[in-house]
Formats: structure tokens, sequence, C-alpha cells
């Protein structure tokens, strides 16, 4: 009898104990993570072509990489708001007073290399600021979750109200761009320009010389669209009848059918699609009648965006308007095939479309240039490139800062990285 107590008793001490270590095991599957920081023994070092940019490298001081799995870490895991800004080392603070008081706007439209776009907004983005941003309709599902996901975790950015498919060299393009100033202007953030820009761009200049060089004499009421009265040889844009193939591309319609002339009599100009506009001058875009009028007759044309803007901004009346700009405005650095030899020393990356994507050799004269932007880059293809121009980036950024450095903004560490920034010490 005795016996049978004895094993009754070890049964239920087994049950219990069993039941007790299940519950553990499930409390602890149920509870959530920290998220895994993104430093990685594996991340890849910075090219030797680094040490013209990056202090203290050439005297052999080791910089580190502190993340190398943003792609991952976005799409694979599900941390908080609060540890995603850190985590991918985004600037949280006004870096100036100066900057704090001349907000900017930015549209950016994107379809493809998640990598590029995170390091992309995070090398532009500063909380005074507002950030559209428009996805194409056909990108991938898995990318758009990707880029909502990381849009929702900052207050002054948000997505487009309406997706366009957007082709290259259609209408669409031009209908993003757009969409997102309809957008901006209904913003409670008091911007003053807007930038527009795409996924495979790179800024040059820091926040604070983009407020400086808008705010100089030349740019302080004015809007930037590069170009000029539309050469012969780009007639045919504008004066025969084109479609979009939605997604695919854009074509002739019948055998060439010619347009009718330009409404109001407009002197049609042909530039770059990229700008940096008013927000006067965006009133104008959305409520004129010869804005309206101009985007209707362009919807057959080919690449509108590159007639579009710069013909308004040499409307006498448009506000802001540049009359004798020409192709003034630093706010592209391109290296295009058919000025190698002339304005550039040739791609060091390789050509797509006649525009290089550049490699790490191309990044002195990129730098040289001190424009805006830098297009175009890829972070698969020539991913050494994209590192040292970051790098550089955010050193100069935080160095030109008035606040203290938080910890969390630096994207590489030295191996004495203490005296990198002369006001890291009093860092939070």
């Amino acid at each position: 009898m005795r016996q049978l107590e004895g094993t009754k008793c070890s049964f239920l001490l087994c049950l219990g104990t069993s039941i007790i270590i299940c519950s553990v095991i499930y409390l602890r599957t149920r509870m959530p993570t920290e998220p895994k920081p993104l430093e990685h023994p594996s991340c890849r070092p910075f090219s030797t072509e680094c040490k013209a940019f990056l202090p203290g490298m050439e005297e052999g001081v080791d910089w580190n990489r502190r993340d190398c799995q943003v792609e991952n870490y976005i799409l694979n895991s599900h941390p908080q708001c609060s540890d995603l800004t850190r985590d991918l080392h985004f600037i949280t603070k006004p870096l100036s007073r100066e900057e704090e008081d001349y907000p900017l706007a930015f549209i950016v439209t994107v379809h493809k290399e998640l990598e590029l776009f995170v390091r992309l907004l995070r090398s532009i983005y500063m909380p005074q600021n507002v950030y559209c941003i428009h996805v194409d309709a056909k990108a991938p599902w898995e990318y758009q979750a990707a880029v909502r996901k990381l849009v929702s975790c900052f207050k002054n950015t948000f997505l487009s109200s309406h997706s366009e498919t957007v082709t290259y060299a259609g209408f669409s393009r031009l209908q993003a761009d757009l969409n997102c100033m309809k957008d901006l202007a209904k913003s409670k953030v008091g911007w003053r320009k807007v930038v527009n820009l795409c996924g495979q761009d790179f800024p040059i200049k820091s926040n604070l010389e983009l407020v400086r060089y808008m705010q100089s004499k030349v740019w302080r009421d004015r809007n930037m669209t590069p170009g000029v009265k539309q050469p012969l040889s780009m007639r045919h844009r504008t004066q025969l009848q084109h479609q979009e193939i939605t997604g695919s591309h854009v074509a002739l319609k019948g055998l060439g059918l010619r347009k009718g002339p330009p409404p109001h009599n407009l002197q049609v100009y042909f530039g770059t699609a990229y700008y940096a506009l008013t927000r006067a001058f965006v009133d104008f875009v959305l409520k004129s009648q010869t804005a309206k009028d101009l985007l209707e007759w362009s919807k057959d044309t080919f690449s509108p965006d590159e007639h579009y803007w710069v013909t308004l901004n040499h409307i006498k009346e448009a506000p802001g308007s540049h009359i004798d700009g020409g192709w003034a405005g630093d706010i592209r650095a391109i290296k295009w095939r058919d000025q190698e030899g002339r304005a550039h020393n040739g791609c060091k990356g390789h050509y797509v479309r006649d525009i290089c994507i550049y490699g790490v050799e191309d990044l002195p004269w990129i730098i040289n240039r001190n424009t805006m932007f830098a297009n175009k880059f890829e972070s698969n293809t020539f991913p050494e490139a994209l590192d040292c121009l970051e790098q550089w980036h955010r050193n100069k950024v935080l160095n030109q800062a008035t606040v203290p450095i938080e910890s969390s903004w630096l994207l590489a560490t030295q191996s004495n990285s203490s005296s990198i920034y002369s006001n890291s010490s009093a860092a939070a």
C-alpha cells in the first residue's frame, strides 16, 4: 500500500514539474522579444578607396559599420517604432535652430531596392521636415508593406494618398509627383520649399547646407528648374502624340500623329525632371488654369516631367519664376554617357540607359561637384560606393550639428570613436 502511495506521489510530482516547465516555455514563446541589434561580425568593411573621405582611415584606424542587415530588419522583425528609429540610426531631433526655422518638404518616388530607400530616407530625414512617399502601384506587395511599416513610425512622413502605376517616360511619373504635391499642400507643417527625389538618389549636401543654399541670395525666392528652350532634337517629344502602355513603355500613337500647339501660346522648355519649388509656386501649379491646361496638353507627350516644371517656371506671373535661369541650380550630379570626356572622366561603375550607376571610384567627382544630390546608385551592384558616401555624409551632418550627438545617430564607429565628434562627449 505504501509503495502504491509512493508511486502516486512520484507521478503527481512529475506531472506538476512537467506542467510548470511547459508553462514557462509557452510564456517565453508568447512574450515579445527585443529586436536583434543590427551589429553583425560579417558587416562589409569600408573599401580602401574610402580613406580619402573618412577621417583617420589613412592612419590605419578601423571604421566599424553598425548595420548591415537593414533590409532583413525591416522584412523579418517586428520592432516597436522607438526601437526601429534607434536601430536604423534615424536622427530624432533638429540639429540647429536655423534648420528648424526653415522646414523642407520632400517627394520620394520608389518602386524597388528597399535597402537603398531606407538609407536614402534616413540620410534626408529631419523631424522638422515633411516627407511624402509615393510607392509605385506595381511594386511587390512585400515591398509596399515594408515601406508602409517604416513610414508609419514617423509623424511627419506619409504615403501618397493615391498611388500610380508608373511608366518610364510616361505621364504617370509626372502624376505621381502631383499626387504628393496635393497632399503636401494640405500639410500643417510650414514647409518652405519642396524637393523631389527618386529611390536611387542620395544627398551630397547636408540638410543645413540645403537650407542655406535655398536661402542664398540667388535662390531665396526662386524655383530651381534647370532647363532651356526646347532644342530641335527634343521637339518630337511634344509635337507628336504618344501613348503610355501602362507599366511598360511609351510609344508613338499611330504613325506619328501631330499634336496641336501648347495652350496659352506657351514657349515649351526642356530640362530636368527634378526641382526645388517654393510653396507659392506649388499652389500656382495646383490652382492656375494655365498650369491645368498645360498638364492636360502634356498627357500624350513623351516624358512630360522634363518640360512641365521648367515651362511653368518661365511664366513671368508664376511665383518664384526664373526667366533667365538656364541650367543654373546644382540639383543633381549625373554622369551621362554622351558627356564622357567633357563633363566627367567616365563612369567607374556601369551605364544604364546612358546614366552612370556609380562605383566607389566615382565618389571624388561626386563630392567635388557638391550638388544637392547625386544620381544613380544601386545597393546590390556597387554597395561599397553607397557605404562610403553614406558614412561621409553622416559625418558631415553630425559635425555641423549644434546639439549634443546621440550615440544611436552614428552609422559606424572608430576604434577611438569618442574623439570623432567635437560635441559627442555631451551626448545624452
